[in-house]
């Protein structure tokens, strides 16, 4: 976890995160929410295994899209708090022009799904939105015979884009 906060992400342009994502309250002491990474062997006070909304803040971005596919990442500071003023707040106050976030628990399998075919989509037609290849990974999983099962929002609907989508 160090590396990411003393990394020059300036120049990036795609930043994901597949992990879990804590809301505040989540777990002892954690007053607010967070990422989780791999922990060291050891932890610290600078590396315990958890990139904090106010770490996030201190990133210096300039990404076109950040990807959070994980749990929850759309969710407030706290319980009843304001949507999107969580990690996604912390995101854009680091740069972030656009976010890929979840508003509830998700799906492991259904999240990579989504975000490898938007991907797939994007490298496919050049000039495609980020909503665009979010919509038509949606379908594609809604479709999908082996998973029938996947139709059901619980699988795609937590996913939303905010900012700038094109």
């Amino acid at each position: 976890m160090n590396n990411i906060k003393n990394l020059d992400l300036s120049a990036t342009d795609i930043l994901m995160f597949a992990t879990h994502a804590l809301v505040a309250g989540e777990i002892n002491s954690l007053h607010e929410p967070g990422i989780v990474l791999t922990p060291p062997e050891i932890a610290s006070n600078g590396n315990d295994g958890l990139l904090t909304s106010s770490e996030i803040m201190n990133l210096n971005l300039n990404a076109e899209w950040v990807i959070l596919s994980a749990c929850n990442t759309a969710s407030g500071n706290q319980f009843g708090a304001e949507p999107l003023s969580g990690l996604a707040r912390a995101f854009f106050f680091a740069g972030a022009k656009s976010l890929l976030v979840s508003n509830w628990p998700v799906e492991s399998q259904s999240a990579v799904k989504i975000t490898t075919r938007m991907f797939y989509y994007l490298s496919k037609e050049e000039g495609m939105s980020k909503s665009e290849a979010l919509r038509k990974s949606i379908v594609a999983l809604i479709q999908e015979e082996e998973r029938e099962f996947a139709n059901h929002p619980m699988f795609w609907a937590p996913f939303m884009l905010v900012g700038d989508g094109i």
